[in-house]
């Protein structure tokens, strides 16, 4: 009998360890707004104090880290993790981005989760629809997904305008980094000489 229940143990704990595994948390925003819109998914902004807030591990313990959580996201957001550590180090890109991107949607406490439509006219320039936030919310993976679920209701899937704009946007992108590869270079030899 002891037996089965370690290997009954053991075959649930593969199970749960393999659905965490599969969520995708991604840091950059630009990356994020490009998978949005190629899945045609709102995005998930968790804004978190990873290292020191008790309310962030709670919820991430509680519903993040849990199989019903982890099939919802799959099918219905795009994760992007805006962490505020104390502790833990951070590019200084990565912490300018998240602190402009706490400012534009105003969080005033951790944790908040917001969902969001990303969008990019024509000139390049990022734009969010606000579709809703949460926190930490007792009562687990139900409650805390039924809430979501009423606040991605209002996502209306990325129109071909808008998969143009991301288009012209990427390509604005890749031609500026060339150049500045090609810059570098250029300067590289000149210091040479």
């Amino acid at each position: 009998m002891k037996k089965i229940i370690i290997a009954l143990v053991f075959v649930i704990g593969s199970f749960i360890s393999h659905a965490q595994e599969e969520q995708v948390w991604y840091t950059n925003i630009d990356k994020a707004i490009s998978v949005s819109k190629k899945e045609n998914k709102p995005l998930f902004l968790f804004f978190t104090g990873s290292d020191w807030c008790g309310w962030c591990i709670r919820l991430q313990k509680e519903v993040f880290k849990t199989p019903e959580f982890t099939a919802w996201a799959k099918d219905n957001v795009v994760l992007v993790d805006l962490d505020f550590p104390r502790k833990n180090l951070q590019t200084d890109e990565i912490k300018k981005q998240n602190m402009e991107l706490q400012q534009f949607f105003a969080v005033a406490g951790y944790p908040t989760v917001w969902f969001t439509k990303a969008g990019i006219d024509a000139s390049g320039k990022t734009s969010f629809e606000k579709l809703g936030s949460q926190g930490y919310a007792a009562g687990g993976p139900p409650v805390w997904l039924a809430n979501a679920n009423a606040i991605i209701s209002k996502f209306v899937k990325y129109s071909k305008e808008d998969m143009k704009n991301l288009k012209t946007h990427q390509k604005k992108i890749e031609k500026a980094l060339l150049k500045s590869v090609k810059d570098g270079k250029k300067d590289a030899l000149k210091a040479s000489k």
